[in-house]
């Protein structure tokens, strides 16, 4: 299997999975950066992943149904359903479904938080060239070194969100959909200054897009390094990290409060 990031919009990637014949992707924006990459592959379109229904991950799905008739995989979200043809194979998800695709097994997870009805689409086994790791397709719900806007969803539903993919395998290949790790590492390098880890990544992720390469994906490995919102799940192993917040204490933070102060920080950053 070959993974790739296709740039589409302002910092959007479009992922695309394939076995050399078939291809699935998720959350298409754009048709056209899909439709190049498949002719330049010969690579048939066989199914699309949809996580929630903002229109940058949605834009171009209808114009890849009319062009090559993949089976989409999505919630019931309306927005969602009014931008796929009328004849379109769809199969509707809110989180707990199995299903096979492109030769895998895929793990449907509920992901309330950037949007009420976000879904995550997780396969334990993939086979790429570097060996076999487990993939997940978390659309806006975890970035590296950061997490989604809370559109929707509450504090604590995302926390839940993130502590389910937190309890996946350490190897998972995380597979997010927005290139904004620079700006993530700088916020958590500027609230999170003794973590040494963000230092170190952020100097490798700036070398990659010095190249024009992504930082992307990430593992959630790396991310329980550097990803301050990772790591308030798990304050008794980052006792320091509440203690860059205002108001707190190392003995009244929780993870809840911790989390809903720095998702409050990053909004207000840039």
């Amino acid at each position: 299997m070959e993974l790739l990031p296709l740039p589409a919009l302002a910092d959007n990637y479009i992922w695309l999975l394939h076995d050399g014949k078939d291809a699935l992707v998720v959350d298409p924006g754009e048709a056209a950066p899909v439709q190049a990459a498949l002719a330049q592959r010969g690579l048939r379109l066989a199914h699309i992943f949809i996580t929630h229904h903002h229109h940058d991950h949605i834009g171009g799905v209808a114009e890849l149904c009319r062009a090559h008739r993949p089976h989409i995989w999505t919630t019931t979200h309306p927005q969602i359903q009014a931008a796929l043809p009328a004849d379109a194979a769809v199969q509707t998800l809110s989180g707990g479904e199995g299903f096979a695709a492109l030769g895998l097994h895929w793990q449907v997870l509920a992901a309330p938080g950037h949007t009420l009805s976000h879904v995550l689409f997780y396969a334990p086994s993939v086979d790429f060239s570097a060996g076999a790791a487990p993939l997940l397709f978390c659309g806006d719900t975890l970035f590296s070194a950061g997490c989604g806007r809370l559109f929707e969803g509450s504090p604590a539903q995302m926390l839940h969100t993130l502590a389910a993919i937190n309890a996946l395998p350490a190897a998972t290949q995380i597979a997010c959909t927005h290139e904004y790790t620079l700006t993530n590492l700088r916020f958590a390098a500027q609230i999170y200054p003794s973590n040494a880890a963000i230092a170190q990544h952020a100097a490798h992720c700036t070398q990659l897009r010095a190249q024009g390469l992504p930082t992307l994906p990430s593992s959630l490995a790396q991310e329980r390094r550097f990803n301050p919102f990772l790591q308030a799940l798990d304050l008794g192993a980052h006792p320091s990290l509440p203690l860059h917040l205002a108001g707190f204490s190392a003995d009244k933070a929780d993870a809840l409060a911790v989390f809903t102060a720095l998702r409050s920080k990053r909004n207000d950053f840039s």
